[in-house]
């Protein structure tokens, strides 16, 4: 039987607690101990990736704490019920499905009559067919010419996770012969962004995806709209340009206003759609479906390790568990992922929406209001661009915030040059590697402008090359991660309902239904 309780009220969570003994990192990083130590901190995940945890403040006494509140907290019971179709989002009264994008892990899940694998791998072969009749130019525009740029028209999940994964992989697609189409992409409302978009296309040989799951999303319609007007002023046939991503029962389903229209549901919250049509349109236009579906493997390869039992063999459930114990235990307020991958320029931006919108909540499952801290601040850029702009802040700044780093032995171009007597991809590998250390242990110097107190914790998933199934167990690694850090803090991580206000109070300025300082703001910028 699963029972849902506050973190504060699990013993192991108040004996974990009373022992208050983070290591030293100066002291366990020094010499051979630090070596054997980097060694035996790492778990193995999916893609040929490993997470290496040795430079976070835990010992093997703490992590025997972890342990036991992974078993007390039913961190591995609750995600089964998840993945088998229980009503796990309770502020919307909804499954969450996003795993059976990508694979079945357990029972056969069934909502509103239909078996939901089959639905998603229905709209998986849907996709792919009509992706290889345009890259065959079965479907093509109006002059029978082949489209040459995917343009996903979205905003937050419908825009930052299939962005983050088409840069991750456009330059390996281009260096192993998958690369299909360009990918472009149109969130902001604000008019710059699309028209910017717009005038560096060639919209006679462009496709358009609108993705919205209601149909009804005010920031997609207007670029929809804005991008419609364009096509029409170049004497284009819109309908002839467009395909929809969205829900069966939306205005969009059924229009003759779009080629084709694939559907998602609402077992899939935006930022966990990158796995569904949200990201599987885009992505199997831009490198071809094949690619997409190793980009699946990957993730359902790590959601399979991130149903194992043993936190200290499941790296997604450990690196909640030691995340939290630094929020709640050691109070540090934020985390920096920091991809020492340029091809991961905009994972860390989509791991803000991942993380801060599942779990900024300050109210329980049940609505009740929580007495301990929840999600951190997540905030990132790859290296070594963030050597040169916040690191200062993270090495000798008043807080001390843990870092997620990420790299890979292999760039994905295939280019390359030695200078000095290394190349670029050694030096890049050697800041990383030089970074942990010195977070770590510091730097004694009397001149206390240029001490290092150290202690800094990090963790670092290393892989071989940046492919498309290391790319998918990285974003499922860290979905579930966010996954068991919310079961922890007996959240419900899958609904979203802070963005809301905002946009019952925009609407009300467009309607210009305000009074007081909303009115006095909306005077000032000419509404």
């Amino acid at each position: 039987m699963i029972s849902w309780k506050n973190l504060d009220t699990l013993e192991s969570w108040q004996a974990l607690a009373r022992k208050a003994d983070k290591a030293d990192l100066r002291q366990e990083l020094a010499g051979e101990a630090g070596a054997e130590r980097v060694r035996k901190y790492a778990v193995e995940m999916g893609g040929g990736l490993t997470y290496y945890y040795g430079a976070k403040q835990v010992n093997d006494g703490i992590l025997q704490g972890l342990a036991e509140l992974a078993g007390e907290a039913q961190l591995s019971e609750k995600f089964r019920a998840l993945y088998e179709g229980a009503v796990i989002n309770t502020g919307e009264k909804r499954h969450v499905l996003h795993h059976l994008t990508r694979g079945q892990l357990g029972a056969a899940v069934t909502a509103d009559g239909t078996d939901k694998r089959a639905f998603y791998t229905g709209q998986q072969r849907r996709i792919a067919e009509f992706a290889e009749k345009v890259h065959s130019g079965v479907i093509v525009n109006e002059q029978g010419e082949k489209f040459t740029t995917v343009v996903q028209i979205g905003i937050g999940g419908s825009d930052l996770g299939p962005r983050a994964m088409y840069l991750a992989m456009e330059n390996w697609a281009r260096e192993n012969g998958s690369f299909r189409m360009e990918a472009k992409f149109i969130s902001n409302v604000d008019p710059d962004d699309a028209a910017a978009v717009l005038k560096g296309t060639d919209a006679a040989h462009a496709l358009f995806i609108l993705v919205s799951k209601s149909g009804t999303t005010l920031e997609t319609l207007t670029n929809e709209a804005f991008v419609k007007d364009a096509l029409t002023k170049a004497g284009l046939d819109a309908s002839r340009h467009m395909i929809a991503v969205t829900s069966e029962t939306s205005p969009l389903a059924g229009s003759s206003d779009y080629l084709a229209a694939f559907f998602m549901d609402d077992y899939i919250g935006g930022r966990y759609s990158s796995t569904s049509a949200v990201g599987g349109a885009v992505l199997s236009l831009a490198f071809g479906p094949e690619i997409f579906a190793r980009f699946l493997q990957g993730a359902a390869e790590e959601d399979r390790k991130a149903a194992e039992k043993d936190p200290l063999k499941n790296a997604a459930m450990l690196d909640a568990l030691i995340g939290v114990y630094e929020r709640n235990i050691l109070g540090y307020p934020a985390t920096a992922v920091l991809p020492y991958s340029q091809a991961l320029s905009r994972f860390p931006a989509h791991l803000q929406q991942l993380d801060m919108e599942s779990n900024g909540k300050c109210v329980n499952r049940d609505g009740e209001r929580l007495n301990y801290p929840t999600g951190p601040v997540i905030f990132g850029e790859p290296g070594t661009n963030g050597q040169h702009s916040f690191y200062q802040l993270l090495h000798q700044g008043t807080d001390i915030i843990p870092l997620q780093f990420i790299a890979f032995r292999r760039n994905q171009a295939g280019m390359d040059v030695t200078i000095q007597g290394s190349t670029s991809q050694q030096k890049l590998g050697a800041n990383v590697a030089a970074q942990i250390l010195a977070f770590a242990c510091g730097r004694e110097d009397a001149n206390r402008n240029k001490n290092f107190e150290g202690n800094r914790p990090s963790s670092i998933i290393i892989g071989d090359q940046l492919t498309p199934e290391a790319l998918g167990a990285l974003l499922a690694h860290f979905e579930n991660k966010v996954m068991f850090q919310g079961f922890l803090w007996n959240l419900n991580s899958f609904d979203q309902e802070g963005v809301q206000l905002g946009k019952v109070l925009a609407k009300k300025v467009l309607a210009h239904d305000t009074d007081g300082a909303l009115k006095v703001f909306s005077d000032l910028l000419d509404i």
